[in-house]
């Protein structure tokens, strides 16, 4: 088991919102992640599409998860916290989506600043596309990683 096995695995249990929503993360790397949403009438909203807090929870999701891809040697022994979310809803989602999340700086990077300063702040880009691979939400998220006191 690799040590973004290791993640995805912590990660399916220790969110229990995503996971009452449906989020399924997909893939964890350096940096990156993937996770899906599959529609029903618990993610819907009032026209039948994809209820834009679903999305959200989906998209924090992903980037939670590359994050922690970032910064994996580590994870365990640090407080991560989503400080800021930025979302914009590009077109009308319906059906499965997935999310692609990618850090701004790479592991390594974000590494060499823990080390040196105890804590860094990053963003994370995440794109969610519908079943046809058309981006329907672009979404960044501010995280703040710090040593758990």
């Amino acid at each position: 088991m690799t040590p973004y096995d290791m993640i995805k695995a912590h990660l399916d249990t220790a969110v229990p919102f995503a996971a009452h929503v449906g989020v399924k993360l997909l893939k964890i790397g350096d940096g990156t992640a993937s996770a899906e949403l599959v529609q029903r009438h618990e993610t819907s909203n009032h026209i039948g599409t994809q209820h834009a807090g679903a999305m959200f929870t989906l998209g924090e999701a992903a980037s939670g998860a590359a994050m922690a891809g970032a910064i994996a040697p580590v994870i365990m022994d640090m407080r991560p916290v989503a400080a800021m979310g930025q979302i914009t809803f590009k077109k009308i989602a319906e059906g499965t989506l997935t999310a692609h999340a990618e850090t701004s700086r790479p592991g390594a990077e974000l590494l060499t600043a823990l080390q040196e300063d105890g804590k860094v702040a990053f963003d994370v880009a995440v794109d969610i596309q519908n079943e046809a691979s058309e981006t329907v939400v672009e979404m960044q998220v501010n995280w703040h990683v710090s040593a758990k006191r």
